[in-house]
């Protein structure tokens, strides 16, 4: 599969898995949603890996890769199904935009590969001041939403440890590998905080929660984490940050439209501030500048010729 396309498809999941959180957490508990889903995908996983009579492990090294690949799910994952009951789907997506800015910090951490010039320091300011104002914004809506922004945040944190903690491991394995191998590393937390804070098993499962939990044990975990493991090992864990200045438009109109979300003026500011500053933070300004240029340049010798 062709990299670009497969980046696209990881694009359109990201922007859609925000709402899917939201209406899995629709007749479920948190608990039960993001537990439910890590279960059925390693199942799922496991079948096809048999049926396709791959290996789950084909050296020692490969638990070092799933170990780091689990960060990504729990408690990751658990953290952002918790958020989601406060906040809506699409400032999700926003505040998961601060993915670059935790991949520069863990790269100069654990890579020593400084990546922050003074343009990428600048728009982490305006980033900040961003959340602060979005924060201000679910003022409004209660202290949980305060919250919630604040575990995305976090959960952001995990995602991008580990991204950056695979690239320093430096193993090469097949992606669907990757993605089982991580399931089957997280799953048993996530079975034993099931147990030990809920321990119930839903008496009825209304459509939503039904097809957001179907939804993602598919696109979600199955085929959007097999992508976005294939994305990660053949690009730079920088240029997988661009997609995090995608997803947030996508899926605030995707809150918008299939949820009725709306979100104070304060808030839609600050998701203001929090986009261009990931446009400031990857350059895109000089990259549209520089491609609008050649575009002229090209037409202008067409005209001459």
């Amino acid at each position: 599969m062709q990299v670009g396309l497969a980046y696209l498809c990881v694009v359109l999941v990201w922007a859609t898995t925000p709402i899917g959180i939201k209406w899995s957490n629709s007749s479920l508990t948190f608990i039960e949603a993001i537990t439910a889903r890590t279960v059925f995908s390693l199942l799922l996983c496991g079948l096809i890996l048999l049926v396709l009579r791959k290996p789950f492990v084909s050296r020692r090294s490969d638990w070092y890769v799933y170990f780091a690949g689990s960060l990504s799910l729990f408690p990751n994952m658990l953290i952002v199904y918790w958020s989601a009951q406060y906040i809506p789907s699409g400032l999700i997506a926003v505040v998961f935009g601060f993915f670059p800015f935790m991949v520069g910090l863990f790269s100069l951490l654990i890579l020593k590969d400084n990546i922050f010039t003074v343009r990428r320091i600048v728009a982490m300011v305006i980033a900040i001041a961003g959340l602060i104002i979005i924060n201000t914004g679910q003022l409004n809506l209660g202290g949980n939403a305060v919250l919630g922004v604040l575990g995305v945040l976090a959960s952001t944190m995990f995602f991008a440890f580990s991204s950056v903690l695979i690239k320093r491991i430096g193993v090469e394995i097949d992606p669907f590998r990757q993605t089982t191998g991580s399931l089957a590393m997280s799953a048993p937390w996530f079975l034993l905080v099931w147990f030990f804070f809920d321990g119930q098993i839903p008496s009825t499962i209304d459509q939503r929660s039904l097809i957001g939990v179907s939804y993602l044990v598919l696109a979600g975990t199955v085929v959007g984490g097999t992508l976005f493991y294939y994305v990660l090992k053949n690009c730079t864990v920088a240029s997988v940050g661009l997609i995090t200045f995608i997803t947030p438009i996508l899926a605030i109109v995707i809150g918008v439209v299939l949820d009725g979300e709306s979100l104070p003026i304060e808030t839609l500011i600050g998701c203001g501030l929090v986009i261009f500053s990931l446009a400031v933070y990857l350059d895109l300004f000089r990259f549209i500048v520089n491609k609008f240029r050649r575009v002229m340049g090209v037409d202008y010798a067409a005209v001459s010729d």
